[in-house]
């Protein structure tokens, strides 16, 4: 097994005394799993910062073991970090993929909605900007996991776009959290939950 190509780094569990088992998103070949060798060093940990873009190559002698992984780093996103609101984002988006999505199957488009979610968090200059785009690839995520909910069900900014305020926004991740938790994450899924439930907290608090 041998693949080379850009990822998003998704989650990063620590293995052992110095590496590193990470899962990334890529466009063509869906979620992949590998271990970094020296992934806890300083040199190495900073490019496994979830968000970040990587090009990443994927090594195994077969296809049931686990690859090794070495990264380059594209593009980091570690700036936004140091922002409350966009690392809350961050974390939910990247936790909800790695844990949502089974490996080695493509999701073409959640790849690409999960860099468009990633880009406005990381250009827009407040959360309105990118709160929309956010609770969309719930639904997306939802939608591609055999989980779309009925249009008549859906808050007006999921279903037509367009500018909406606060209350709207708040409304649309309702609906979907609502079903994310019931439909996807259940049971072990706790971790995952309250990343959402951070960054729902924090988003209240900025609007208040």
């Amino acid at each position: 097994m041998h693949l080379r190509a850009e990822a998003l780094i998704l989650a990063v569990r620590q293995h052992g005394e110095n590496g590193a088992i990470v899962r990334a998103l890529t466009a063509a070949h869906g979620l992949q799993a590998g271990y970094v060798r020296g992934g806890r060093s300083r040199r190495i940990r900073p490019i496994l910062q979830p968000a970040n873009l990587v090009l990443g190559e994927w090594r195994a002698r077969t296809d049931d073991q686990l690859a090794g992984l070495t990264l380059e780093l594209i593009r980091s996103r570690a700036p936004l970090y140091a922002e409350p609101l966009p690392a809350a984002a961050l974390e939910w988006v990247t936790a909800l993929t790695a844990t949502a999505l089974p490996e080695a199957q493509p999701y073409p488009r959640v790849h690409g909605a999960l860099s468009g979610v990633i880009g406005a968090i990381e250009a827009a200059p407040a959360a309105r900007g990118w709160a929309v785009a956010l609770a969309r690839f719930e639904l997306l995520v939802l939608a591609e996991l055999g989980y779309g909910l009925e249009s008549d069900d859906l808050p007006d900014i999921l279903r037509t776009g367009g500018e909406a305020d606060w209350a709207d926004i708040l409304a649309a991740l309702r609906v979907t959290g609502l079903s994310l938790e019931a439909d996807i994450l259940t049971d072990r899924r706790h971790d995952t939950l309250a990343a959402r439930a951070r960054l729902i907290e924090r988003l209240k608090r900025a609007v208040a």
